[in-house]
């Protein structure tokens, strides 16, 4: 079990279109609490790249921010960013979510050529200097790749982000529901998720099964 191991958790808002994916990222809290570890949640202070109608798609004429988002899934408590200290945390997690790729990073708009935000990098590095785990869901694994580069993770099936992952350097595995890509050399944790057809019952799989193998490293 956890025995008392503390996870820092970044969200990207709050909904699947332009935020946080809210199954990942509530499954993720759950399955840190279930096995017995605790967690801290995180965003950046930022303006949301822009807003979704969930319920049709549209893009909608108002500005939202990423932190203030993020505060309705960690049900307000949850600390700016900038306030991570990787000393503090045994492990870093990300849930997915087109925020990921348009929060923070813009790798939905730019792909491989896309920029992520200093504060998003400063943490991944942070984490990866000191060999602590370092876990990601769903598309959230191009975090790695761009900032790492040569890295060993997985977003599923989907060809065309594989292929564009592998420009950067990283090498892509194919995983279904539950399977945890480890790149031991770099202390990285990736799961499909949402990139695969999926029930919320894949996703609570999902993020029990990286939950569960970081904390065989820890």
């Amino acid at each position: 079990m956890g025995n008392n191991k503390k996870f820092a958790v970044i969200l990207s808002g709050c909904g699947v279109y332009d935020g946080a994916e809210i199954h990942e990222a509530v499954m993720t809290l759950y399955a840190i609490a279930k096995h017995g570890a605790t967690y801290e949640i995180f965003a950046p202070d930022i303006e949301q790249y822009h807003v979704i109608n969930h319920l049709d798609g549209s893009v909608m004429r108002e500005k939202r921010n990423v932190l203030v988002e993020s505060a309705r899934i960690a049900r307000g408590k949850i600390k700016p960013l900038k306030e991570f200290n990787p000393e503090l945390f045994n492990a870093l997690i990300f849930p997915g979510g087109f925020g990921v790729a348009k929060n923070l990073s813009t790798w939905a708009i730019d792909g491989p050529q896309c920029t992520v935000n200093p504060q998003i990098e400063e943490a991944i590095k942070a984490m990866h200097r000191m060999h602590k785990p370092i876990g990601a869901l769903c598309i959230s694994p191009v975090l790695f790749a761009k900032v790492l580069g040569n890295v060993t993770i997985t977003i599923g099936k989907d060809a065309s982000t594989a292929k564009a992952l592998e420009s950067l350097g990283a090498k892509h595995q194919p995983t279904g529901h539950a399977q945890v890509v480890v790149d031991e050399k770099n202390m990285l944790f990736t799961t499909p998720c949402y990139m695969l057809d999926a029930t919320i019952v894949d996703i609570s799989n999902g993020a029990k099964a990286i939950v569960s193998e970081i904390l065989k490293w820890i």
